[in-house]
C-alpha cells in the first residue's frame, strides 16, 4: 500500500484532517484536535492508536507492528506493505478510539458536520 492510499483511507473518516505540525515530511490525521494516524518521513509505516498498552504488546509480539518512536506504548507502528484489511481496521480502530476520548458536545459536532 502507498502512502497516498494510507492518506486516502484516513480522510475517509469523517472530521479527520491532516495537518504537517511534526514537519513537511510528515502526515499527522487528527479528529476533534486528537491524533490517531501517523505517517512518518520514511512513508515505510503508519502508526496507530490502540486500545491499551497490553493490545499494543500483543500485536508487536504478533508481528503485526512494532512499537511506535516517540509515542506512548499503546501506539504501534503497522507496515505499509500489511495487508490492506489490517491496515484499514487498524486506522480504524485509532479513530474510533479518538473519536470516543472526545467530549459528547465534539462527538456530536463531528457526526452532525
Amino acid at each position: 500500500m502507498t502512502r497516498e492510499t494510507v492518506n486516502a483511507i484516513c480522510a475517509s473518516h469523517k472530521g479527520a484532517t491532516v495537518d504537517n505540525n511534526l514537519g513537511e515530511c510528515h502526515d499527522s490525521w487528527k479528529i476533534g484536535g486528537k491524533l490517531f494516524a501517523i505517517i512518518g518521513a520514511m512513508g515505510d509505516v503508519v502508526s496507530v492508536k490502540t486500545d491499551s498498552v497490553e493490545t499494543a504488546q500483543m500485536l508487536i509480539d504478533a508481528g503485526a507492528g512494532t512499537k511506535a518512536r516517540y509515542l506512548h506504548r499503546s501506539w504501534v507502528s503497522v507496515p505499509l506493505d500489511a495487508d490492506t484489511e489490517e491496515l484499514k481496521h487498524r486506522i480504524a480502530v485509532s479513530y474510533d478510539i479518538i473519536l470516543g476520548s472526545l467530549s459528547k458536545k465534539a462527538q456530536a459536532a463531528i457526526k452532525d458536520g
